[in-house]
């Protein structure tokens, strides 16, 4: 009924009038969509919390701007009055852009759940360990997914044209893909392909693990197909490509529990009382939050010979409140020390020349 009666109003119209109508027509039904999106996110847009709806249109508001009056416009294509050869032209536009808009739509769906199960393996607690590992699989799997959603725009792109259509068709065939993983070998992206792979599903790194490389200690900010970023406590960046992490030795403090033991180092004189140091010790550790209760000792663990080691050690949840545990019972051990125990910090002794009678003094 709808065909019959746009067939009917295009014959009561100049071609290039009713084509533009019909043009003007899919961009407000366009319009029409970014208003109520848009409409839609200002409401939410005081929300703090989570929610489906909202990631949804946050990601999908911008492609759908361009999808929506394409599609409408691909479908009202059998209604435009065909004159001249300008048509055939356009046709092959909108298709080559309906293309490209349906792929941005896949590439923000992606998102969509990436961003669904960020909310569900949030990093944001205390033992984050099987978080981290997910969110470490998710980025990539979530760029592999991307590279593949372009390369297969880029194949269908091409099989669209007569003249290329070999191309395309090799895009999508084993002989297409294997030559360009051999094109990908002979850069070594073969390598860091298989390596970020390997990365992902052993995961000896993962997202926010507290790692120590190069003489560097830092978080994992980001893993890419090519390499890892390392954000470093002073917010320097460390670069290092992600083969790194495959061939080389490195520390990870988080690898299984991001509880970690601090060490103190603490040089004294022999006449300093241990027992004294222990009892502080466990006065001070009671007194602060970032002492996990688990481990707190002192122990002399070295005999030089001018002063002897002391080794406290004490527990944390974390490698970043070990440091400042670490500070907090050094910090307040030698105050202690100063206050109370003067005479055992480390000091030089030295025997004095013996004494003679002023009449036998030597010559």
């Amino acid at each position: 009924m709808l065909q019959e009666q746009l067939n009917i109003w295009s014959k009561q119209f100049p071609g290039w009038l009713w084509n533009t109508g019909l043009i003007a027509a899919a961009v407000l039904l366009g319009f029409i969509v970014k208003l109520i999106i848009t409409a839609l996110l200002h409401y939410y847009k005081n929300t703090k919390d989570y929610s489906l709806f909202k990631t949804i249109l946050m990601h999908l508001s911008v492609p759908l701007n361009a999808f929506v009056p394409l599609l409408t416009l691909n479908t009202l294509l059998p209604f435009l009055m065909y004159e001249g050869g300008y048509i055939v032209y356009f046709k092959k536009l909108l298709e080559i852009l309906l293309i490209i808009s349906f792929a941005n739509v896949l590439i923000s769906t992606v998102r969509i759940f990436e961003d669904h199960f960020y909310h569900i393996y949030d990093l944001n607690k205390a033992d984050n360990l099987k978080e981290r590992k997910v969110q470490t699989q998710l980025r990539f799997v979530r760029k592999v997914i991307i590279v593949f959603i372009i390369l297969i725009t880029v194949a269908v792109i091409l099989l669209s044209f007569d003249n290329v259509r070999k191309i395309g068709a090799g895009l999508l065939t084993g002989v297409g893909i294997g030559g360009i993983i051999i094109g990908f070998a002979a850069q070594k992206s073969l390598s860091n392909l298989l390596a970020g792979f390997q990365i992902a599903f052993t995961q000896p790194i993962r997202i926010d693990d507290v790692l120590v490389v190069e003489g560097e200690w830092g978080k994992v900010e980001d893993i890419t197909l090519t390499y890892v970023v390392l954000n470093i406590w002073d917010q320097r960046r460390l670069i290092l490509p992600i083969t790194y992490f495959i061939e080389k030795p490195f520390q990870n403090w988080t690898r299984t529990t991001s509880q970690l033991l601090g060490t103190i180092f603490l040089y004294v004189d022999y006449t300093c009382p241990v027992a004294a140091i222990r009892e502080e010790l466990n006065r001070l550790l009671p007194a602060t939050d970032l002492w996990d209760k688990r481990l707190g000792i002192v122990q002399v663990t070295d005999s030089k010979e001018q002063t002897m080691e002391l080794r406290v050690l004490v527990s944390a949840a974390d490698s970043s409140k070990a440091f400042d545990l670490r500070c907090y019972i050094r910090e307040n051990l030698i105050k202690f020390l100063q206050e109370n125990y003067a005479g055992s910090l480390p000091k030089i002794r030295m025997e004095g020349l013996p004494q003679y009678p002023a009449t036998h003094m030597p010559a």
